[in-house]
């Protein structure tokens, strides 16, 4: 017994000792998970204009959301979305064009906040310079973006249709990893392992077949650390995923998560549904707090990571709080494995070229038989071969 506790207690510490030479202890560790309904919530459920009682955020379903507004007329729907700018673009279920409108004018309130801030002189320069970069990020967002969920809390959140739903033939939804904020969702370090790099990619390979959502939905952890070890802000996450899937996959049908990083053990925890979600693909994971591919309702591929992965020195256990479990990438854990060649480190794995990418696109497609996959996985072989039947 004593022996087994040691055991476990050696590889708890050596779960934070890796995660914590790996890339550093964040200062800011203890990162606080924005949830609950957003900002505007209170004018919005108090205001009376229509002689109708409006959806509470939180509470309504998105198909009851949905309903509500389908038995509005256009005009009726503009003025709530003028009112109610931050509601209506974070409401689930919420038709999605009046999504676009309603965070383009929140945008454009939120810039003009900040740009009010930045020119304070009664707040300190480090604030001043804060707010200008909030404004010029708004200002950037706001110009012409397909935005489907904007909040300004903590350090931001939003979500960036690319393409036309309409003109698609799938969806993707791309859940981030560790250090993805409002500021950093599409930045120019890394670009592809970002959600709106990684949008940019798959929509060019797929020949733009796909529409992709670059879903910057929940907190992320700072670096890495105890906040990146722990599944506090994945369960939070996953919440925030599983509502925003609710409004979303009524109108594009199910869809396929692609996730990497600290996202996977997002879309683990999420237990997406069949009907809402055809499939899952991890990149880069730490793990997804679900002790294997059985214990998700849908089919998981796993991206093999390759040699220069940083991730791979971060051991696949759970105790104490800390870890994520299993290792995906191993055959053991039953995922359909497939080949990331050409990829290099953690964040490349959906550039132009890799194997990861066209693989990544296929599944997205759903054309399996086109799908390359790992030598050491007879999960992925029977699957291509049951599509090439």
């Amino acid at each position: 017994m004593k022996a087994r506790f040691r055991r476990a207690l050696a590889a708890g510490l050596l779960t934070v000792l890796a995660v914590g030479g790996a890339g550093g202890w964040a200062a800011a560790d203890g990162q606080r998970a924005v949830t609950g309904p957003p900002p505007g919530t209170a004018a919005w459920v108090a205001d009376t204009t229509l002689g109708v009682r409006l959806p509470e955020p939180g509470r309504a379903s998105a198909a009851e959301v949905a309903g509500f507004f389908d038995g509005l007329p256009p005009a009726q729907q503009r003025a709530l979305a003028v009112r109610h700018p931050l509601v209506v673009g974070n409401l689930d279920g919420a038709p999605y064009r009046l999504r676009y409108l309603a965070n383009s004018l929140a945008l454009q309130e939120e810039r003009q906040h900040e740009l009010a801030r930045a020119a304070d002189p009664a707040l300190p320069e480090r604030d001043r310079k804060a707010a200008a970069a909030r404004a010029a990020r708004y200002a950037e967002l706001g110009s012409g973006r397909q935005i489907l969920a904007f909040d300004p809390r903590g350090r931001g959140q939003y979500a960036q249709m690319f393409g036309e739903l309409e003109q698609a033939e799938r969806t993707v939804v791309v859940v981030p990893g560790s250090d993805i904020d409002l500021m950093t969702g599409d930045r120019a370090s890394a670009h592809y392992g970002t959600p709106g790099g990684a949008a940019e990619a798959l929509r060019a390979a797929s020949g733009e077949r796909l529409a992709v959502v670059a879903w910057t939905g929940y907190t992320t952890p700072v670096k890495v650390g105890l906040d990146a070890a722990g599944s506090r802000l994945a369960e939070a996450g996953a919440a925030r995923l599983s509502a925003f899937l609710d409004g979303l996959t009524p109108v594009t049908g199910p869809v396929t998560l692609v996730c990497h990083s600290y996202g996977t053990a997002v879309c683990g925890l999420a237990d997406p549904k069949p009907e809402q979600v055809r499939g899952v693909v991890a990149l880069g994971s730490p793990g997804m707090d679900v002790a294997g591919a059985d214990g998700l309702r849908v089919p998981l591929w796993v991206v093999k990571r390759n040699a220069e992965d940083w991730i791979d020195k971060v051991p696949n256990v759970s105790l104490f709080g800390l870890g994520h479990g299993a290792d995906p990438d191993q055959p053991s854990y039953g995922a359909r494995l497939v080949s990331s060649t050409g990829s290099h480190g953690h964040s490349g794995y959906l550039v132009p070229g890799t194997a990861s990418l066209a693989n990544t696109t296929a599944i997205a497609l759903g054309e399996d038989a086109r799908v390359d996959c790992a030598a050491d996985s007879p999960a992925c072989r029977s699957a291509a071969a049951t599509a090439t039947a």
